[in-house]
């Protein structure tokens, strides 16, 4: 449990979707926050609303990793949200470009590792919490889905790994649910993924979770693993 009042957390792909309402959700609990996404002008919107430290970037570039540590100071909470689809319309396997697949590896698996391993000394001495980002393509065999359910996949696997690594640390591998996103929109279109839910109800369940770590109930809080954010459904927000 940390033992500093004041906590901060960085959030990636935090100018819409979901890294957006986590970020919303994390500042209205009081947190600090350094959030970073790859376009400056939504980015920048975003942190002046909330009031955040934000830096523009490609979560895959080792420069960006350093420079977005650096400037975020100790913290305590890693929230590695950002995300790529890949090829858009999504292929089917047998017509995916294999030459395509490096970049969504480096943004989904190997960047939420390497953020993770800079942000370790830290975490373990405040008693932080890891939250990746997974998606329900991780288990299912959803058609033209497999690339990115793959990524999501080995995040799964790893987290799961560095949790048992990591006794001090929290690691949670959060599948949100299906949400009405821009990524959503890009997958399957618009008219069907306004059908989901908007991002802001996975995040609030997912934000009410993260808080036990840093109550006096903290034993509450969910261990290491992966969840799905309706599992978070019925906890109850103490005063």
């Amino acid at each position: 449990m940390s033992t500093h009042e004041i906590r901060t957390a960085v959030v990636t792909g935090a100018s819409a979707g979901l890294g957006e309402a986590l970020a919303e959700r994390l500042a209205a609990e009081g947190w600090n926050l350094v959030l970073t996404a790859r376009g400056e002008e939504r980015l920048a919107a975003v942190a002046a609303r909330l009031g955040a430290k934000h830096l523009a970037g490609n979560v895959a570039d080792p420069a960006h990793r350093e420079r977005l540590l650096a400037l975020a100071g100790p913290i305590d909470l890693l929230v590695n949200n950002a995300s790529s689809l890949g090829e858009v319309p999504l292929p089917l396997l047998a017509d995916n470009d294999l030459r395509a697949w490096p970049d969504v590896f480096d943004v989904n698996v190997r960047a939420p590792i390497a953020l993770a391993q800079l942000a370790l000394p830290d975490l373990r001495e405040r008693g932080g919490a890891i939250v990746n980002i997974s998606s329900d393509a991780a288990t299912g065999p959803y058609p033209t889905w497999g690339v990115y359910g793959a990524t999501k996949a080995a995040l799964d696997q790893l987290s799961n790994v560095l949790g048992a690594e990591e006794p001090d640390v929290a690691v949670w591998a959060i599948d949100p649910g299906e949400m009405a996103t821009g990524m959503l929109t890009d997958a399957i279109g618009e008219e069907d993924a306004a059908q989901a839910d908007p991002p802001a109800v996975a995040a609030e369940r997912i934000v009410r979770a993260i808080g036990f770590r840093w109550r006096a109930d903290e034993n509450d809080a969910p261990p290491s693993g992966r969840y799905a954010a309706a599992d978070f459904e019925k906890i109850e927000a103490h005063e």
